[in-house]
């Protein structure tokens, strides 16, 4: 079994990066996501005692004090660490400058879909699965 500091990759394409024991994540460890964000916990025995979330652009999770996107404040997190940008350039997400989408196609997150050829592809034009 796994022990001691460890690099674990799981099926589904997150890591894990940390403590082990009897094969388990125990003690300080980060699950990050094949999309950016990641979970800093600490664990005890495959279960996490306390942690916090970060989003891909470093916005932490606060189950709490969250005031992010609640109706009141509907600011991008960039926005709120950034400020806003002048009268007449609108930012329409929280990626600044956003990615370039062709017209005809949907943001899928990892890149975008093509109706058309019923491909998605990264926003490098790389291929990345069929639809």
């Amino acid at each position: 079994r796994m022990e001691g500091f460890g690099l674990y990759t799981l099926p589904t394409g997150a890591w894990y990066r940390g403590s082990l024991w009897d094969g388990m994540f125990h003690g300080k460890g980060e699950l990050l996501l094949p999309t950016g964000g990641g979970y800093r916990a600490l664990w005890d025995r495959g279960v996490p005692t306390q942690g916090k979330y970060a989003f891909t652009d470093g916005l932490e999770y606060d189950e709490e004090k969250w005031h992010y996107c609640d109706g009141y404040d509907r600011r991008f997190y960039t926005e709120i660490c950034s400020g806003f940008k002048p009268p007449g350039i609108a930012q329409l997400a929280n990626l600044d400058p956003p990615k370039i989408i062709p017209e005809g196609c949907y943001d899928c997150g990892d890149g975008f879909y093509n109706p058309r050829t019923r491909v998605v592809v990264d926003y490098k034009r790389k291929f990345l699965r069929n639809a």
